[in-house]
């Protein structure tokens, strides 16, 4: 009972969950202009970019002095690529008592956008503007009135990421901070973070929206691990702030297809996502290497 194909139908079956989980790869985070002109891997985008003009002083006597604008180019090469590939036996097709393809499509599509973030999450914290960052910090994991000396809240953390990104001039307007879950709990703590629940219904939430504070939509992402290793930092979590003017990504599912198995009775379904990304504008992004801790004990009287 070989399964009837349509690759629109499996693509869709892939895509809904990988654009649904998709975090560090969504439109809002990583701007996607480039992405219709890939078409496999290795593929090269070539993204050209306009100098500045010169802005002067007006004189009514004085003739105008025109510019010419310089431009630059910089390449964008699409070189990852990750594939899926599985079996479906036609007796188990016949003795399911529930389709159990489209679970498998559901989570090829889950560990596909698991390997797209987390390769964007690594590309966002190399590409910072060395400018804004802002180094080791250490946030206090209780309430943040409880935090001692040494130690920021998460708020306070995010308020100098903002200091950054205003002082590069970068837009107020869709702003994000992306953190992991264990730096969610204390702000959970703290009275001045507005609780995804109660955000309202103004526009579309953000993948992994869990709240807004200090201008930034809060994101959770599992991909945000400890840097681990043996240096001093090893226990540490990068967080990136930032907007999808610096990040650009192109992703393509090129090829979702079916085949009979040669040796079995079976049907065989596969396919590969091919993408790349790249920071452009490393001054849009602001980042903070956190250590978690917890507040000082007080001295025994």
């Amino acid at each position: 009972m070989p399964i009837n194909f349509i690759p629109e139908f499996w693509s869709d079956q892939v895509l809904l969950p990988f654009e649904a989980d998709l975090v560090f790869g969504q439109p809002k985070v990583a701007n996607r202009k480039y992405e219709g002109t890939i078409r496999e891997k290795g593929d090269t985008v070539h993204v050209s970019s306009i100098g500045d003009p010169t802005v002067k002083k007006y004189d009514k006597n004085t003739d105008l002095e025109i510019d010419d604008l310089s431009d630059s180019e910089t390449a964008m090469v699409i070189d990852q690529g990750d594939y899926f590939a599985f079996r479906v036996n036609d007796i188990e097709k016949l003795q399911a008592a529930e389709n159990f393809e489209d679970p498998a499509t559901a989570r090829a599509g889950y560990k596909l956008q698991n390997q797209v973030d987390l390769f964007l999450y690594n590309q966002l914290k190399a590409g910072v503007d060395a400018k804004n960052n802002l180094g080791r910090v250490t946030v206090t994991e209780s309430e943040p009135e409880k935090a001692t000396v040494g130690q920021l809240s998460m708020y306070r953390l995010a308020v100098k990421l903002r200091e950054k990104l205003d002082r590069a001039s970068v837009p107020k307007t869709g702003r994000y901070l992306a953190i992991p879950p264990e730096l969610l709990s204390p702000l959970l703590l703290d009275a001045r973070f507005i609780n995804a629940e109660k955000l309202g219904s103004v526009g579309p939430l953000l993948n992994g929206t869990v709240g807004r504070m200090a201008g930034f939509d809060i994101l959770e992402s599992n991909n945000i691990n400890k840097v681990g290793g043996t240096g001093a930092a090893k226990d540490d979590y990068v967080v990136i702030a930032g907007v999808s003017e610096a990040l650009s990504f192109a992703n393509q599912l090129s090829n979702v297809e079916t085949l009979r198995a040669q040796n079995r009775f079976a049907d065989i379904v596969r396919g590969v996502n091919i993408y790349g990304g790249k920071v452009f504008r490393p001054e849009g992004l602001a980042s903070a290497s956190v250590l978690l801790s917890p507040p000082a004990t007080p001295a025994a009287a």
